[in-house]
């Protein structure tokens, strides 16, 4: 986390505009509890709409990557981009996606301390090369070409997708629901 309080406050819902209440009960019907980061957005409720739409895809099923492919990329670019309410809350996702604990952690680390498959690592060193260069390498491209064409956009568009959300965390202060999620490795205050 890079601040102790938001710069853009939470909505309270009990205070909510037509606008953002029917953003609210939209949330609420597709299951999503009112966390922070919906309550920040929902202060500009066309953008949170438009930006749900999007978010909706990378997390569904259209995504080609496997839901633990893709909470690997999201997870590695949380990380890279040092957003803490962004890797506490796919830490959750991503258990239940399938990655342990240890692999969690070791998304932190150096790609070759951590006991990836091929493919993995590929996707973690795409993950790199987006954040720093804003491009995948031919060798990273090759690497992942069993994905085919279609899983290797879902990757750019999810490592896109989270490197704008860990941006809007960390930039409006969005503040964890349960501060002791927080890994101590992406406390910045």
């Amino acid at each position: 986390m890079h601040l102790n309080q938001p710069r853009i406050a939470p909505i309270d819902p009990d205070r909510a505009s037509e606008a953002q209440q029917q953003l609210l009960e939209g949330l609420a019907a597709r299951g999503r509890p009112p966390l922070n980061i919906f309550l920040t957005m929902a202060r500009e409720p066309d953008a949170a709409q438009a930006f749900l739409a999007w978010g909706g895809y990378v997390l569904s099923e259209r995504n080609d990557l496997s839901p633990r492919l893709r909470e690997l990329a999201i997870l590695r670019t949380g990380y890279n981009c040092g957003s803490g309410y962004e890797f506490a809350q796919h830490t959750r996702v991503g258990l239940g996606a399938g990655l342990s604990e240890g692999e969690i952690a070791a998304v932190k680390r150096p790609i070759a301390d951590g006991e990836w498959t091929a493919l993995e690592a590929a996707l973690l060193t795409a993950c790199d090369e987006l954040h720093t260069r804003q491009f995948v390498s031919d060798a990273s491209w090759a690497a992942l070409a069993e994905l085919g064409d279609k899983a290797r956009m879902d990757l750019v568009f999810t490592v896109g997708q989270y490197t704008q959300v860990s941006m809007l965390l960390n930039s409006f202060g969005v503040q964890l629901e349960d501060p002791a999620a927080l890994d101590p490795d992406l406390d910045h205050r």
